[in-house]
């Protein structure tokens, strides 16, 4: 993959990007917002350095780490990826409260549209901002979207110092062992 420019990253901010998302998902994974990388690319978790794609391969979702170009090919595995708000921006930090908040009621009338099994949220903060619980952590949540359970993983962004790769593989790997289909059976 080619590296956007500085002039291509710059022109990708307030930019969106499509879903990856098909009814009845088993994990619809859904991200802050894009980055501008994101952005100018069209691919979700697109900048080097995020440890999504790593993540979800070692914590057992593909059978091998997909790149971000490759993000399509998901739901045949019956995953998808979605963000909370729209609008791509160099940092999550810059995005406003009203902005979570009112990503939190898109994502529930998609989820509603949709129906996944799942929802995984990446990024306490931004589950927190987006549904105005201030308790949240990472981790399986009582709580609903729309009918979809709700798990809350660590934001895979490589600015995120808290989880190393095999912490958040980790919790990933929690995530599918749960969402698995022949969980509980």
């Amino acid at each position: 993959m080619v590296a956007p420019t500085r002039t291509e990253l710059a022109a990708a901010a307030g930019r969106t990007i499509p879903d990856v998302i098909a009814p009845g998902l088993r994990v619809l994974f859904c991200g802050i917002n894009p980055g501008l990388w994101s952005a100018a690319t069209g691919h979700h978790f697109a900048r080097p350095g995020n440890r999504f794609w790593p993540a979800l391969h070692l914590g057992g979702f593909t059978p091998r780490q997909y790149a971000p170009s490759e993000q399509d090919a998901l739901l045949a595995l019956g995953l998808g990826i979605t963000n909370v708000v729209d609008r791509a921006s160099a940092r999550a930090d810059e995005l406003t409260v009203a902005e979570l908040v009112n990503g939190g009621q898109a994502l529930r009338r998609r989820v509603a549209r949709y129906a996944p099994a799942w929802v995984a949220v990446l990024g306490v903060g931004a589950y927190r901002g987006a549904f105005g619980r201030r308790d949240a952590t990472v981790g399986r949540r009582d709580e609903r979207i729309a009918g979809a359970r709700v798990w809350v993983l660590p934001n895979p962004s490589g600015l995120n110092a808290h989880y190393r790769l095999d912490r958040l593989a980790g919790e990933f790997a929690a995530l599918r062992a749960t969402a698995s289909p022949c969980a509980g059976k």
